[in-house]
């Protein structure tokens, strides 16, 4: 009896401590996206791109591509300031863990097994601003694509220091009906190849 007892006192109380680590987390990354408008604008892409393709009209289709364009600049501008400001936070505080579930500080018991999200951000920042300058001469289409992929990778980034990599892809998968590996290979090349290196998946 004694042991269940032990046992029940132990499950909870990490459970406490992974709930506290969490909210910490959660504060600390809205603290800094508060500040601008990056989620709105990435519905306003979201949903432009489909309606964009879903148009008949070859010229009505292009004028919705231009606006895009617009949205995609301020997007990607308000992001390079985020990654930047984000950048100035304390080492210790930005780590991540790798493992596949969330141990309460698993960040500070086990560093070895951590990426710092100040540099998955900048990978982020870097990826977003290239497809929307458009370096690789995409197609509209392909373009959307590509730019729908590195913004939900970045999501799902997030998703991942707040909580764990295991609940950031079920909730992608659930959203998006789009699974981890899926947005690993629809994202740019050096996108890709960046955040393998860094997370080491």
């Amino acid at each position: 009896m004694e042991i269940l007892t032990l046992a029940t006192l132990i499950v909870v109380g990490a459970y406490i401590l992974k709930s506290r680590d969490q909210r910490q987390r959660i504060a600390l990354l809205g603290s800094h996206l508060g500040r601008y408008q990056i989620e709105r604008l990435m519905e306003s892409l979201t949903e432009g791109y489909l309606r964009c393709l879903g148009e008949d009209n070859a010229e009505r289709r292009q004028q919705i591509w231009s606006l895009l364009d617009s949205t995609e600049e301020k997007l990607s501008a308000q992001f390079d300031s985020f990654a930047a400001e984000f950048a100035r936070v304390d080492a210790a505080d930005a780590r991540v863990s790798k493992l596949p579930v969330a141990i309460p500080f698993a960040h500070r018991l086990f560093p070895a097994a951590t990426f710092d999200l100040r540099q998955a951000l900048a990978i982020h920042a870097r990826g977003i601003a290239e497809v929307m300058r458009n370096d690789a001469g995409r197609t509209p289409k392909a373009k959307a694509f590509t730019m729908s992929a590195e913004l939900f990778l970045m999501q799902h980034t997030c998703h991942w220091f707040c909580k764990s990599k295991t609940v950031a892809s079920a909730r992608m998968l659930a959203r998006h009906k789009t699974s981890y590996e899926q947005l690993l290979e629809a994202v740019s090349p050096a996108t890709r190849r960046a955040y393998a290196a860094l997370t080491g998946q």
